[in-house]
């Protein structure tokens, strides 16, 4: 799929979205800094645009959750040089409506990267040093939006599972959905190796290039094979187990990323500064990977990002950024002093109360 070098936001507008009631921007191509105190809806505004991308809350909320108090509903709609974007969720029977220029996708599921986007925050550190459910919704949501074979797969192996522990939880056989668990797993397992075998070189440069001295190193981490017969060989094997516990013990949902640092675990052995910039590393391949699907740079959504970084590693984070094409900016931060001297050109709004106005 070919495009433009980059994806960039013509217009946006956001309604009944967390605290904004109505929000509207027409950004440039090169982007905004956004400036407001903590609490004040920055987080949100960034949060409205990636919904565009996931068609989900970056958060982890229900839609239900994200609507305004005492609104009916949300909507979020946009308008791209690839397309128009409306997604409306109601409150009372819980309904999604997305379209894309103008029309419904046969699938909901169609729609996901109609924006393609990334988000950077401090919260990103939770990728290194938090769970592997953290790491392994990180791979799904990279290869679930650059391949619908991986999406199908994940979908069909997650409704499986669920199946397969529910009848574990009763003592009931679970013959008939192990044969779907084990195909469905094989191929999550093949897409996730061969996709970090692939970025890991890249992990390990920019890690070096922000200012890492040691060798980072990440490898999938998994007890499987990706041969759908050997992973009905351990279901069987599990069965006992997993009867006793109501639980399935053997598949990709057990699967991690680790990373190492000099050949030691940098979720126990590294810094925080450490721990971070691996994270970034992360969310840059993770552009890389939409770039090289969509043919165009995606959405930087920068949340803060340099909060917790010194001074020297934030210079060089933005330098790698600058270098690996980096899209339009949306840059979120609660002081004006707190925007990096290389994006002081951005076009400056500020927000308040949930209210966004464009800086005189």
């Amino acid at each position: 799929m070919t495009g433009p070098s980059r994806q960039w936001l013509r217009r946006l507008e956001v309604r009944d979205f967390r605290n904004l009631a109505h929000a509207e921007l027409a950004a440039p191509a090169d982007g905004i800094a956004v400036v407001g105190d903590n609490g004040q809806g920055k987080t949100n505004l960034l949060e409205a645009i990636y919904y565009l991308h996931l068609l989900r809350s970056a958060r982890g909320a229900r839609d239900v959750d994200v609507v305004r108090f005492g609104s009916a509903g949300f909507h979020i709609g946009a308008s791209t040089p690839s397309h128009t974007v409306s997604i409306g969720f109601q409150r009372a029977g819980r309904r999604k409506r997305v379209t894309i220029d103008g029309a419904v996708p046969a699938r909901l599921s169609d729609a996901l990267g109609a924006v393609p986007c990334v988000l950077f925050s401090p919260s990103d550190v939770e990728l290194v040093r938090g769970t592997p459910s953290e790491r392994r919704r990180y791979i799904d949501v990279v290869l679930s939006v650059t391949s619908r074979p991986y999406l199908r797969a994940l979908q069909a192996y997650r409704a499986a599972l669920a199946q397969r522990n529910a009848a574990l939880r009763l003592g009931q056989s679970t013959a008939i959905w192990d044969p779907p668990l084990a195909e469905h797993g094989a191929t999550l397992v093949r897409a996730r190796t061969a996709w970090v075998a692939a970025v890991a070189p890249s992990v390990a440069e920019l890690c070096a290039e922000i200012g890492e001295n040691g060798m980072v190193e990440m490898a999938y981490a998994t007890q499987c094979s990706d041969a759908p017969d050997a992973i009905l060989a351990a279901l069987a094997q599990s069965r006992p187990a997993d009867l006793k516990r109501g639980v399935t013990h053997v598949g990709p949902h057990r699967d991690d990323l680790r990373f190492l640092l000099d050949g030691q675990d940098l979720r126990t052995f590294g810094s925080a500064g450490q721990q971070r910039t691996a994270a970034i590393a992360l969310r840059i391949v993770e552009a890389s990977t939409l770039r090289d699907h969509a043919g165009a740079a995606p959405l930087f959504l920068l949340d803060d990002p340099f909060a917790e970084l010194d001074a020297r590693r934030s210079h060089n984070i933005l330098g790698v950024l600058q270098g690996h094409g980096i899209g339009q900016t949306l840059l979120a931060v609660p002081r004006p002093s707190d925007i990096p001297p290389e994006m002081t050109q951005l076009e400056r709004w500020s927000i308040a109360s949930g209210v966004l106005r464009r800086a005189a």
